[in-house]
């Protein structure tokens, strides 16, 4: 990107952020939030940024294998320099069965002494830059009080798709939306829950995820398929994402039993209904047509994409859905629910169907509608292109240049008034 300087003109300063979020990469958790630091990457490849990232992690007590996940959080260092960016991960309390309420204080609480440690370093940062509403967003609005420091937070799905269904933390949202500068949302659905909370217009913003174009690229299916040790012949859908229930690769396992013999399925993610899907599978016959893949690093996803001749997401919710983009861009059409932020990505039959049934005959129906229209890997690709990184960069840059200069003239109106 070309930040040049017109003639007669200064350039503007170099932005300082601090990027606040749970849903952050590790080099313990390398694709835990990882579509949280694609963004700010593409941000500061702009040149007119500089990022602190404070990563809070909750605190449990063993490493031991045996917990999984948690045990993985407690091996997280607790300073680390991550693809080149400065990370902070401190610790948190996250009780249990309370832990919903008490986590945007208890998470606030968590970062301070890693906020001030920053700034008595030197790391005077103009704005906080907080993602997911809840609890991050509330425990960023605490921390920008107790700073004096602007915000800004970003909505990306289950934080107001769901959790505002719930009294306390609706008002809790309600209350981090008023103080922030600014409310960014990666899709239209989700600024509308703001909107109807009576938050201003005009601070509301809709800025959609971009998909990094040179990692998600086409290979001819041959060639992937080879590489994955997949059979080259025969029709392949594929299901990405962490194997939780709203995820639904259980339909896309039940639109597999009203598919020809010759399509076959692969799951591509871990998580806690792996055994339920395995069961489901072989309930149905399909073991030798339906297979679960299990964890595959990002930088590899565009081989699965590549190999599949039709991407399944049958989420209950989504808000902006990255496996959608990335699919696309390796040429591969989708067949999505229509929920949230999906028909915003869903615009153009080239690029897949919308589902209206979250069950297996009707995604069946839509497979078999797009694999007799003939797949166009090539239309598909161009219509991904179209959703490149750069506007969403622009418009960062924008608001937070907005912001900070509001805020540097406020102070000097203050200055003055003071002396």
């Amino acid at each position: 990107m070309t930040t040049g300087v017109t003639a007669g003109v200064p350039p503007r300063r170099k932005l300082r952020t601090l990027l606040f979020s749970t849903l952050y990469p590790s080099s313990v958790r390398p694709t835990h939030g990882i579509f949280v630091e694609t963004r700010l990457r593409e941000l500061l490849a702009s040149g007119e940024v500089e990022t602190r990232v404070v990563a809070p992690v909750p605190w449990f007590p063993s490493r031991n294998p045996r917990f999984g996940d948690r045990a993985r959080m407690a091996a997280t260092p607790h300073a680390e320099t991550h693809n080149g960016i400065p990370v902070l991960h401190p610790r948190y309390l996250l009780a249990p069965k309370i832990g919903m309420t008490t986590a945007p204080l208890t998470l606030a609480l968590g970062a301070r002494a890693a906020v001030a440690k920053l700034l008595a370093e030197g790391y005077d940062f103009d704005v906080i830059d907080a993602h997911y509403y809840y609890p991050d967003g509330i425990a960023a609005a605490l921390l920008a009080r107790w700073f004096n420091k602007p915000l800004v937070i970003t909505a990306r799905g289950t934080d107001l798709n769901l959790i505002p269904q719930y009294a306390l933390p609706r008002r809790m949202i309600r209350w981090a939306a008023e103080q922030a500068q600014g409310s960014i949302g990666v899709c239209s659905a989700l600024m509308d829950v703001l909107r109807d909370m009576g938050l201003p217009p005009d601070r509301l913003h809709v800025m959609r995820n971009g998909v990094d174009l040179q990692r998600f690229h086409p290979v001819p299916p041959a060639e992937a398929r080879a590489a994955l040790g997949l059979p080259a012949e025969g029709r392949l859908l594929l299901s990405v994402g962490h194997l939780v229930e709203r995820k639904g690769h259980h339909v896309a396992i039940d639109a597999l039993k009203h598919l020809p013999a010759d399509v076959s399925l692969c799951i591509v993610g871990e998580g806690e209904e792996r055994r339920a899907l395995e069961a489901r599978i072989a309930e149905a016959g399909l073991s030798g047509r339906a297979r679960l893949i299990g964890a595959v690093p990002n930088a590899r996803l565009y081989q699965w994409y590549s190999a599949a001749d039709v991407l399944i997401l049958a989420s209950s919710r989504e808000g902006w859905a990255n496996v959608l983009l990335e699919g696309m861009a390796c040429g591969t059409p989708v067949v999505a629910t229509r929920i949230w932020g999906t028909p915003e990505v869903i615009q153009s039959d080239v690029a897949g169907r919308l589902v209206d049934q979250r069950e297996g005959a009707a995604f069946a129906s839509a497979i078999q509608d797009l694999l007799a229209n003939g797949v166009q890997k090539a239309a598909v690709r161009e219509y991904a292109e179209g959703f490149s990184w750069e506007a969403t960069t622009q418009a960062q840059l924008a608001l937070f240049h907005r912001i900070a200069a509001g805020r540097s003239a406020a102070g000097q109106t203050l200055t003055g008034v003071a002396t």
